[in-house]
This record gives structure tokens, C-alpha cells and sequence, in this order.
């Protein structure tokens, strides 16, 4: 694209590079949670949710090729995963060809997964997103973005944020998008023990409260850039039934938050817990002091190193 040439109406926050002459690799990030409230419960039996979100740059890539006899084909990396409908990079291809109203496109996809499954960081459904913008490239299609949000909600709670990259206030059941830019970009120290929490099954341990927390000191500390303040602001709801299906998870946050970082709070619907850091050398404190002080009997937990997206052109 020359210097002059007006963007596509679909550009997007995430990385893409070309893959031969007709295709792209598109970066899928993990995201955190820095805030979630569950205010109720609705009648279609999902839960009114607030949530802060933010991408971190630990990612998931996607390599999209278009091919043709309308038939799509997936391969991921490692193998043993589902490539068929119930995988959502396939649903997402298929709901948006038919969006589109082009049955005939077809697609070839690889998935290299990085992002731990069941750990709270929503590796599916950013793996969704990416098939969606990429795939709208790849194809051609152009979809205002309007319309890539529609299909993305119908695939999943989590799949519209990741169009409004690199963090929003997500209402209704997640799917209700409200982008917010960061002051400045946060360190963490991010944890993922080896164990899986499935969110049906904690949500079905959740106590919904009478009188829901707020999420405004967390928003506001985020667009302030200030980490002291984000930390003191963090908050999650499903951490106590988290905590008392997987015990190891308990074990590591409170391990976690002994170690004086800005602040600590468990991911989404877990596994995975996180510290926000002071700064770069601070992350590096807390990560190091966190291995050090895992007690030999324990299974070992993936410690990393993440940073809070900025905005990317696509």
C-alpha cells in the first residue's frame, strides 16, 4: 500500500505479513483480564459481565491461504487438536463466507497455538478474530467492521474484543466492545500453572453478588499508565470458585502476590495468574524470585515476561 492509498475499511490492530503471493500471517495476542465484575444473570443463561481487557504480546499465528472449491481445510501445530467445525478459526471462516453471502470461497489455514488452552487468556477466541480479519483480506471481501463484530459475536463472548485491539471495556455477556488506550505501556509477570479450568465449570460455582464492584478505578489507572494504581485496582469475581476447583492455582497467586509486585490477580476464568510489574526490571524480580520459590513437589508453572499491546497497524 503506497503512502497515499486510503486504508481498507477493515484495518485492524493486528500484525499481519505476507505468506507467498496470495496469503498472510496474522499474530493472534493472548489477552488479560484486569478487571471483571459479573453483574447478573440473564435470561438466555449467560451472566451480564464488566470487563477490562487488554492484549499482551504473547500470541497464537495464523497462516491464511484462499483456495478454491469453496472447501476449508485446517492444520494446527501441535497436532491433536479438533480442525473440524467445532474448532472456532474453521467457524469462523465458514460463518463469514456466509456473511458474506460467497459459499464458494474456500480456505487453507495453519494455527500455531503458543497460548495455553483453559488458562483464562482467550487463545480460541483470538484465533478467531485473526481468521476473520485475515481471511477477510485474503478473500477480498472488505466487511466494514461492523459486520466482522456481528459475526464475531455469534462465534463467541471474546471474540469482538479482539477486533478493537489493544484494550477495551467489554460489557453484556464480552461481547459489547469499548475500546480504551493505555497511558503507557504495562509490564507483567504472567504464570500459567499446569492445569486447565473450564469456564462453564466455573462459572457454575460463582455466587453472583448483590452489589457488583466497579470497574472505574481500574479503567482509570489503565489510561493514566500508572501500574502502582492499576495494581491496587485489579479485580476479578471468578477467582474464588477458581480457586476452589484447582488449588494449585490458589497456591501459585498467593505465591505470587507474596512477592511485592504492583499488584496480582488471576486471568479470566483461570489458570493462568498474573502480577502487574513497576516497570521491565521489576517483572524480572518478580519472575525470578517466583521461580526460585517453587517448592520442589510442585508441578512446574510457565513463567513469562509480557508487555501490554500498543496499537499496530494492520
Amino acid at each position: 500500500m503506497s503512502a497515499t492509498s486510503p486504508p481498507p475499511r477493515t484495518a485492524t490492530a493486528h500484525t499481519m505479513t505476507p505468506a507467498g503471493p496470495s496469503g498472510l500471517v496474522v499474530a493472534a495476542p493472548a489477552k488479560l483480564n484486569l478487571f471483571l465484575e459479573v453483574r447478573g444473570k440473564r435470561p438466555d443463561g449467560y451472566h451480564d459481565l464488566e470487563s477490562l481487557m487488554v492484549g499482551v504480546d504473547l500470541y497464537d499465528t495464523l497462516e491464511v491461504q484462499p483456495a478454491a472449491g469453496g472447501r476449508i481445510t485446517l492444520a494446527c501445530d501441535p497436532p491433536g487438536l479438533s480442525t473440524g467445525p467445532d474448532n472456532l478459526v474453521w467457524r469462523a471462516a465458514d460463518r463469514l463466507r456466509t456473511a458474506a453471502g460467497r459459499p464458494d470461497l474456500g480456505a487453507a489455514i495453519r494455527l500455531t497455538k503458543r497460548i495455553p488452552a483453559q488458562a483464562g487468556l482467550a487463545g480460541g477466541s483470538s484465533d478467531a478474530a485473526a481468521a476473520l480479519v485475515g481471511l477477510d483480506r485474503v478473500w477480498g471481501l472488505d466487511r466494514p467492521k461492523a459486520e466482522l463484530a456481528a459475526v464475531a459475536a455469534e462465534i463467541g463472548s471474546d471474540v469482538a474484543f479482539f477486533l478493537d485491539l489493544p484494550a477495551a471495556r467489554c460489557t453484556g455477556r464480552g461481547e459489547v466492545v469499548s475500546p480504551e488506550r493505555p497511558g503507557a505501556g504495562f509490564h507483567f509477570v504472567l504464570v500459567c500453572p499446569p492445569v486447565g479450568l473450564g469456564t462453564a465449570d466455573v462459572f457454575r460455582q460463582l455466587r453472583v453478588p448483590d452489589t457488583p464492584v466497579s470497574g472505574d478505578a481500574a479503567r482509570a489507572a489503565f489510561r493514566a499508565g500508572d501500574p502502582e494504581a492499576l495494581g491496587a485496582a485489579l479485580f476479578n469475581r471468578l477467582e474464588e470458585p477458581a480457586f476452589g476447583l484447582a488449588p494449585l492455582v490458589k497456591a501459585v497467586y498467593q505465591r505470587l502476590a507474596g512477592l511485592n509486585p504492583a499488584g496480582c490477580r488471576m486471568s479470566g476464568s483461570g489458570s493462568a495468574v498474573f502480577a502487574v510489574a513497576r516497570d521491565a526490571a521489576d517483572a524480572a524480580r518478580v519472575a525470578a524470585a517466583f521461580r526460585a520459590a517453587t517448592p520442589p513437589a510442585e508441578p512446574e508453572s510457565r513463567v513469562l515476561l509480557v508487555r501490554s499491546r500498543h496499537l499496530v497497524p494492520g
